[in-house]
């Protein structure tokens, strides 16, 4: 029962999501906000919603693991799953915007800033602060960059019948929805760990994790079969940033999350070495099938590591 609770609750948390970030373009599109701005930000953020909520609900139920783990396994998946997609299934990629030059340095700081922080086995409420002001620095940078490359494809959204009712009442539903799920997701997630004697920070990095990394999976290979590769990688680095930042920092803010990093090596370690494979794939232009293929292989190592210790 808790697993069919498990798979309807991240349905709602997704769906909830989905329609929150719909309706936040609308709003956006209505001050007439950039189309970069809106989709390396607003979009990223958006399919960040499942993060946050999951993870802010493990950690007000004092599930530290849990909290963490997604973050961690949701950034692992959305490199190594969503881009090797991405890089299979593209045509003719040739992204405009310089992503080495500009956003690279984005994909890694937060990471090494995190493993840092767990240095002392504790991420703290100022820790937390501090990853917010680092988002804060990224959005800051997003607008006052050039803003040459990511564009946004808005053709759902019908802005001729824009409502202010009907957006307002959508995104509080869709909000509610987020809510709902994450809570509901995150307490069958747990009872399906103490059954089967999964850890949570398993059940986090894998189940949890894959969930909240579908909207990613969804935006990012629609984006690719319309060969938008720009608004593809924009919104994996825009993700995993608000992943590493804001998710992580509002956890922490609700409770500090206690982290044994000694016992999580080899998940720390691929969250590393596949932030350095983006840099290194964006720096050379690696935007082909053999790239993901490559990428696809590091997820299957990943896995097949996880599994080894359920």
């Amino acid at each position: 029962m808790d697993f069919v609770i498990f798979v309807i609750s991240m349905g709602v948390l997704i769906w909830g999501a989905d329609t929150l970030i719909k309706q936040s373009e609308a709003i956006a599109l209505k001050f007439n906000i950039s189309e970069f701005v809106i989709g390396a930000t607003l979009i990223a953020l958006g399919t960040s919603l499942p993060e946050m909520a999951a993870s802010i609900t493990a950690s007000f139920n004092h599930k530290a693991d849990m909290a963490i783990a997604n973050v961690i396994g949701s950034n692992i998946l959305n490199i190594s799953l969503v881009l090797g997609f991405v890089f299979m299934i593209a045509k003719n990629i040739n992204p405009n915007r310089d992503f080495f030059a500009k956003d690279s340095t984005w994909a890694l700081v937060p990471v090494f800033v995190f493993l840092l922080m767990i240095i002392d086995g504790i991420i703290s409420r100022f820790d937390g602060l501090l990853l917010l002001m680092l988002m804060v620095a990224y959005v800051i940078f997003l607008v006052t960059d050039d803003a040459s490359g990511i564009e946004l494809e808005d053709d759902d959204i019908d802005m001729e019948h824009f409502s202010w009712i009907r957006t307002i009442t959508l995104s509080i539903v869709g909000l509610v929805l987020v809510v709902i799920g994450a809570d509901f997701s995150v307490e069958s997630a747990s009872n399906i760990a103490r059954q089967f004697g999964v850890s949570e920070w398993i059940i986090g990095i894998v189940m949890i994790s894959f969930g909240t990394s579908l909207p990613e999976l969804v935006v990012s290979i629609s984006a690719a079969l319309r060969n938008k590769v720009d608004m593809a990688i924009g919104n994996i680095i825009g993700s995993n940033m608000a992943n590493t930042t804001i998710v992580l920092g509002s956890s922490a803010l609700v409770n500090p999350l206690n982290i044994d990093a000694s016992q999580y090596i080899f998940d720390l370690a691929t969250l590393l070495f596949v932030t350095i494979i983006l840099v290194f794939m964006t720096a050379n232009k690696l935007y082909n099938k053999s790239a993901g293929i490559s990428l696809l292989i590091i997820l299957g190592l990943f896995l097949n590591h996880t599994m080894q210790h359920i």
